[in-house]
């Protein structure tokens, strides 16, 4: 059996460094082989979108499988284009052989190192404010949108960054579900934070959970909008500098300031100091914060 007809290998970091080499060297074969590995994306993601479909609550449900089943879903879509795929790598296969005077854009899809266990993000532009919002649930996507934020309002509170990251992805489920309007025109608005009566920005009415003496009811309720991540995180600082959160001010350790917000009456569900320590100290936040 010949190299060639070995079906690709998530692992073969060496063959998409020579691929890259080979695109910037104006190589037209190797046209095909970026357009593969176009499709070899789509693919994954459209395989991601249908495991987050499927209930994975279970005996043999972890982080660890999540991990193995991801790098899985990558090796089975680099073998589906290898064999036939969809079409659509000869769809951008054409579209790139016109665009053969610049091979250093052709190159752009393999110009950072890969890694296996990273699934891509499908995010959308927001024309507004040209910034792209995270649509699906991609920790590692969620924070590398809103890190640089998130270490600025940290310079000003004094509480880590990475307290606040968690907190955004507990109030929106890690960028799922941030507030938006009834044409899914989004708030930016990423820790819950209505609009009271001292607001003069605009604002968006939800559908919101909230809880009455220990029991779920669901309640339309009006929150501020943002023009971009930034500005909510800046906002989200000035409200932790209110008198109402000094307790949480400068707080280090996760238990303190989960539970300093919910003394402060943050939230009204009973377990949202356990939630929000939860994901702080997580797999989960650890594994996007670390790549």
């Amino acid at each position: 059996m010949s190299a060639s007809s070995l079906d690709p290998n998530v692992f073969d970091t060496a063959g998409l460094a020579a691929l890259r080499r080979q695109v910037k060297g104006s190589d037209p074969k190797a046209l095909k082989q970026v357009a593969q590995q176009f499709e070899a994306l789509f693919l994954q993601m459209v395989l991601k979108s249908m495991r987050d479909a499927t209930p994975q609550e279970g005996l043999f449900d972890s982080d660890q499988t999540r991990l193995y089943q991801s790098l899985l879903d990558q090796q089975l879509a680099q073998v589906m284009v290898h064999r036939g795929g969809t079409g659509l790598a000869a769809v951008i296969e054409r579209q790139l052989t016109r665009n053969t005077s610049d091979p250093a854009a052709a190159s752009d899809v393999l110009s950072a190192p890969p890694r296996a266990v990273v699934t891509p993000s499908i995010s959308t532009p927001d024309m507004a404010s040209g910034q792209t919002r995270i649509a699906n649930d991609d920790p590692e996507g969620f924070v590398g949108q809103i890190w640089a934020a998130a270490t600025e309002a940290a310079r000003t509170t004094g509480i880590p960054p990475h307290f606040l990251v968690a907190h955004a992805a507990l109030e929106t489920g890690w960028g799922r579900s941030e507030p938006r309007d009834a044409n899914g025109f989004p708030s930016y608005n990423l820790f819950g934070i209505k609009a009271g009566r001292d607001w003069s920005g605009p604002t968006i009415d939800a559908v919101t959970t909230e809880y009455v003496d220990g029991m779920q009811q669901r309640e339309t309720a009006r929150f501020k909008a943002y023009g971009s991540y930034d500005e909510a995180f800046r906002d989200y600082a000035r409200l932790l500098q209110s008198p109402r959160y000094a307790g949480v001010i400068g707080v280090q350790d996760p238990a303190s300031f989960a539970r300093g917000l919910q003394r402060a009456g943050y939230a009204t569900d009973p377990m949202y100091a356990a939630k929000l320590e939860r994901i702080i100290s997580g797999n989960r936040l650890r594994q996007a914060l670390t790549g």
